[in-house]
């Protein structure tokens, strides 16, 4: 219980000294997890092969979890103790003035609060005394004189600031309670589970300090970059430790600080997700049941179907076994950071809503000369994301081999709600609607962080529905790319090349032949594509004027964009290693143009 002495007394820069030393702790951590995966398992996994460093290679990535858990862990204490400090402000204050007013009038306080006065008038035997109006607190006995009703405003002034100080410090004494682990070396899902439900408990705790609201929401990446921007360092590694999903979702800012604070969810997530997963299988209902005929209603002998209830858990496992699935893939490409040259990984983005999104980059497209954006198309979600992040990776490795391709990010965009199967959801604009203000602002973020349109040459890529996002996201606004490539589209709602932002000169399109790729004749039912006008001057060798009036789709001569080879037996294999189709995408992301095999 805080008293009045401690109150008056208490030294809150003692709080924020010892928030400075568990924030001092907590980079700390973050700069020893940078060393160990940039330097350590990075030149492991360049220069050695083998049982030895394989092992070498498991104890180090144990290691830079740890440090992670450190740092996530300490970042909450640090911001605790300041949200502590910060708010045990008010009432001291108010306690300060109390006492001050008490002195002025020449009062007495006592160490238990009652306020004693001198008083002129005959009282009853307790009076020349106040105290608080509570059953414990002081009160007021005989109120006869003047000094009365100051002597009760004082004590009462008090008294709140005591309840104020001990509900506050009640709190924190909770939250803090819980921010401890165990002394095992190994950090484990367990503790990253857990370390979720700290974070929540800090930010019930201390969301009056360092509110969610001030973060922005809705704004440009310009907005959001001036915001970081002019935050003190102290408040952005505060923000980032309190709300990683929030910060780590703000397009505009530094992509390292997206992805600490992303890995940080991402860890979470899992251990969490790991858990439900766990506590969801000791829950399976009784698989099959009785069938009845549905004419006479009678059991049908050997006849069993499976239940209502068995389908709806079961649906739930596939979810969670999903959501899992994706988080492994993008945990998997961390490490293999290093493997054949790979750069680092950077999370840009990452949650578990609906199907679940994802963004991973290969190398840091804040630095990189160029850049390539890669939306693909339907099905895809973050259960699939393997299949996604291995294309980025195949085209990095070949656009890094490129004349001039030594500085190159590719970037796997799992950031909008794409269709999750072909009737009827991706015959629907609707999706690309939805799915192009996204990639617009994600693509503005990326030019903004890089510092302009100048900083990096930019290609977006779209895969099947992936393309008719791109294309609507051209439509509606300004395109923060100097190329397109599209492969396998069924169309980008336009009907020429020219009505892209970036124009028919630097649009490209790879499609294989309609019987290994459908999807592009498909476009055409679905009329994704966009009108096109044709005029002849002759029919079979026989002068005349003829105007075609049909969709159209990139694949098509009449559409206008650059025609490349491909090689591609399906409509997945645009990125097969050692394809064509992937040199010529590699090509045009590293602005070799001239390398590029037409069609």
């Amino acid at each position: 219980m805080v008293t009045l002495k401690q109150l008056r007394d208490l030294k809150r820069s003692e709080f924020e000294d010892a928030a400075d030393g568990w924030g001092d702790t907590s980079n700390r951590a973050s700069s020893a997890r940078d060393r160990v995966d940039n330097e350590m398992l990075l030149k492991i996994r360049k220069t050695q092969k083998g049982e030895a460093a394989d092992t070498a290679a498991a104890a180090l990535k144990q290691l830079s979890s740890n440090y992670q858990y450190i740092h996530a862990e300490c970042g909450l204490i640090r911001t605790a103790l300041n949200g502590l400090a910060s708010e045990l402000g008010s009432p001291q204050r108010k306690l300060k003035d109390a006492l001050a007013d008490a002195e002025n009038l020449k009062f007495t306080v006592n160490d238990d609060g009652s306020v004693h006065y001198e008083t002129k008038v005959p009282l009853a035997p307790d009076a020349g005394s106040a105290r608080a109006g509570s059953d414990n607190a002081p009160r007021l006995l005989k109120p006869t004189d003047a000094n009365q009703a100051k002597a009760e405003g004082i004590a009462d002034a008090i008294a709140d600031a005591l309840d104020e100080a001990n509900r506050i410090d009640a709190s924190y004494a909770r939250t803090l309670g819980r921010l401890g682990t165990n002394s095992d070396l190994k950090v484990t899902e367990a503790m990253w589970a857990d370390a979720g439900r700290d974070l929540k408990a800090v930010r019930k705790t201390a969301g009056d300090f360092l509110p969610e609201g001030d973060i922005p929401n809705g704004k440009s990446p310009a907005e959001n970059k001036a915001w970081w921007e002019n935050l003190p360092k102290e408040d952005q590694d505060q923000y980032a430790a309190m709300y990683p999903a929030s910060v780590g979702a703000l397009d505009g800012i530094p992509s390292s600080v997206r992805d600490d604070a992303n890995r940080v969810v991402l860890a979470e997530t899992h251990g969490k997700t790991e858990q439900q997963l766990n506590q969801w299988k000791q829950k399976e209902p009784t698989k099959y049941g009785q069938y009845y005929d549905p004419y006479t209603g009678r059991p049908l002998k050997n006849a069993m179907v499976e239940t209502e209830a068995w389908k709806a858990w079961n649906e739930e496992e596939r979810r969670l076994k999903g959501s899992l699935k994706g988080m492994d893939a993008i945990n998997a490409r961390f490490n293999q950071t290093g493997k054949n040259e790979l750069p680092e990984a950077y999370l840009l983005n990452f949650d578990t809503k609906g199907n679940g999104h994802a963004v991973v980059a290969n190398g840091n497209p804040d630095t990189a000369s160029d850049t390539a954006v890669f939306v693909p198309g339907t099905d895809s979600k973050l259960e699939g994301a393997k299949d996604q992040i291995t294309r980025m990776t195949r085209l990095w490795q070949e656009a890094e081999g490129m004349p001039g391709g030594g500085d190159v990010s590719t970037v796997t965009w799992i950031g909008y709600d794409a269709p999750q199967g072909v009737i009827p959801e991706a015959m629907s604009k609707s999706f690309a609607h939805e799915g192009a203000p996204r990639l617009n602002q994600f693509l503005d973020g990326v030019q903004t962080a890089q510092g302009g349109p100048d900083a990096s040459h930019t290609t977006v890529i779209g895969h099947s529905y992936g393309s008719t996002v791109v294309g609507d996201a051209s439509i509606k606004g300004d395109l923060a790319a100097d190329d397109i490539v599209v492969a396998g589209s069924p169309g980008m709602l336009v009907g020429h090349a020219r009505d892209l932002d970036v124009g028919a000169e630097h649009t490209w399109s790879e499609a294989a032949s309609t019987i290994k790729d459908g999807v592009p004749a498909g476009g055409k039912v679905a009329m994704l594509g966009g009108s096109g006008v044709y005029t002849t001057e002759e029919w079979h060798g026989v002068p005349s004027e003829i105007t075609v009036t049909m969709d159209v789709v990139p694949s098509d001569r009449g559409f206008g964009a650059n025609i490349m080879q491909t090689d591609s037996n399906d409509h997945g294999g645009y990125w097969d290693t050692e394809s064509v189709s992937l040199k010529n995408q590699a090509a045009v992301v590293t602005e070799n143009y001239d390398k590029v095999e037409r069609g």
